[in-house]
């Protein structure tokens, strides 16, 4: 492989402004490419967002091998008790194969977003959606048909989707520390909420890719990969894997996460980044520079060429170094108590603790007292409780781990920056101080809704 082909997708990514968080490509056994953008690292695991789809459909298929239920099986029979009052012909005629295929006659998509919001069943939810169409006849991608595959796997074994899938999926990969997110009634979301490492998202891809197979164990059946991964009900879509150019297939999860499989040359690209949702500009960046990427050789470098490309994939940063600055008015305002006027987020009150080399930031909201600590002169990591699921699509996990810095952009102004290094998110915080209040203003580099949320005043209380 050139390494020029890869460094080429790279450099183009870089000029179209496509945001990498990490990459890693596989060929015939070995990877023969990787790099991440700092803060992002190899240990660090990744929100996958709907990638995870792909995860719920091999638990699916291995359930399905065990006899636990089969594809044509009705969704109504498998929930009985929690059926509406009408039952309306489409509704009954839905399987677990047209949820599979997002074919289950749902004319509107559900959200992941919507569904987080949403304490009291999500059974009961799924049941109140119009079928509007003949369950197989019309693509429609929606969330609501993964959770209730995933739904249906905890009603027949008696297990969390991710429970279930620990000893048989997992653990056989050697995928470890993977997380998914679980709503009401103890089931995972299913189409959305794993958060896991780009080589555990890379290792699904090459089980595929393999039929199924790792080191030697048939861990999927060969019948299910096949099916899964090939165009089902004349759709670009199997059984929650996506179909691309040439053969390709692949799981894709909002703002940037990719596992591409390429049959022909028998490789494998996974990355995870942070892009708008409507990300068509990376999708085709991947389609332009692979697979032609894995192809032979066209002119390779010098060998310490080679070495030189390969060498910088090891330096890639995101966040930029910090420069020292002050600000008179640090001193003045560290301490304080600012007591927030109403607000729709439900903030109460905001502290800044400054130190010769960090910034403690205090708020307090609904959800309780966050802290997040922020580099004056190096970034710090640290984990925090930080509310903010307005801008970050929906999700309020309970902690985060995030990599912060801080600076003055001028007298009065300090500016932070929260890289959530587990997600796609990277929050930037600017406050304007004055006399004896200040202005908070928060916004985000991506999100499915707003970018923005509107300013805070707030009102010193004094020092605490």
């Amino acid at each position: 492989m050139d390494p020029g082909r890869v460094q080429a997708f790279l450099d183009d990514a870089q000029r179209l402004g496509v945001e990498l968080n990490s990459f890693m490509a596989w060929r015939a056994g070995d990877v023969i490419a990787e790099g991440w953008w700092w803060p992002y690292r190899p240990d660090l695991r990744h929100m996958m967002h709907s990638a995870t789809k792909s995860f719920l459909s091999a638990g699916i298929g291995l359930a399905i091998a065990e006899g636990r239920f089969d594809l044509d099986e009705q969704v109504i029979s498998f929930f009985p008790d929690r059926l509406p009052r009408v039952v309306s012909p489409h509704l009954a005629a839905m399987t677990v194969e047209d949820l599979l295929t997002q074919t289950s006659g749902h004319a509107r998509g559900a959200s992941g977003s919507i569904w987080r919001g949403i304490a009291t069943s999500w059974i009961d939810e799924f049941f109140k959606i119009p079928v509007v169409y003949p369950p197989g006849s019309k693509f429609k991608y929606t969330s609501a048909s993964s959770f209730m595959l995933s739904a249906i796997l905890s009603r027949t074994t008696g297990e969390s989707a991710l429970d279930y899938i620990a000893p048989r999926l997992l653990r056989p990969l050697g995928i470890d520390g993977l997380t998914w997110d679980i709503g009401p009634e103890g089931i995972n979301p299913g189409g959305n909420g794993i958060s896991c490492r780009t080589v555990d998202l890379l290792k699904l891809a090459i089980l595929h890719m393999r039929k199924g197979t790792w080191n030697g164990e048939q861990v999927l059946p060969v019948s299910w990969v096949e099916r899964a991964t090939r165009p089902a009900r004349g759709n670009a879509h199997g059984y929650h894997w996506w179909m691309g150019p040439g053969g390709a297939f692949y799981a894709y999860g909002l703002f940037g996460q990719f596992a591409v499989m390429f049959p022909e040359h028998d490789a494998v690209l996974a990355l995870t980044a942070a892009v708008p949702p409507s990300e068509e500009t990376l999708r085709s960046l991947v389609w332009r520079h692979f697979p032609v990427a894995f192809e032979e050789p066209r002119s390779a470098g010098t060998r310490a060429q080679d070495a030189s490309v390969i060498a910088s994939w090891t330096n890639l940063r995101l966040l930029p170094e910090l420069k020292p600055q002050a600000s008179a008015i640090a001193a003045r305002v560290s301490g304080r108590l600012h007591a927030a006027e109403p607000n729709s987020d439900g903030i109460v009150s905001l502290q800044f603790d400054f130190a010769s080399n960090r910034c403690a930031f205090h708020l307090q909201d609904g959800r309780g007292h966050h802290v997040i600590n922020v580099g004056l002169l190096n970034w710090l990591e640290s984990e925090t409780t930080m509310s903010g699921g307005a801008l970050h699509h929906g999700y309020e996990p309970p902690r985060m781990r995030v990599m912060a810095g801080g600076r003055w952009l001028d007298a009065e102004t300090f500016e932070m920056t929260w890289q959530f290094v587990e997600t796609s998110f990277r929050d930037r915080v600017v406050t304007k101080f004055e006399a004896d209040s200040l202005v908070f203003a928060r916004s985000v580099n991506i999100n499915s809704g707003e970018l923005v949320r509107p300013p805070i005043v707030a009102h010193s209380l004094g020092l605490r």
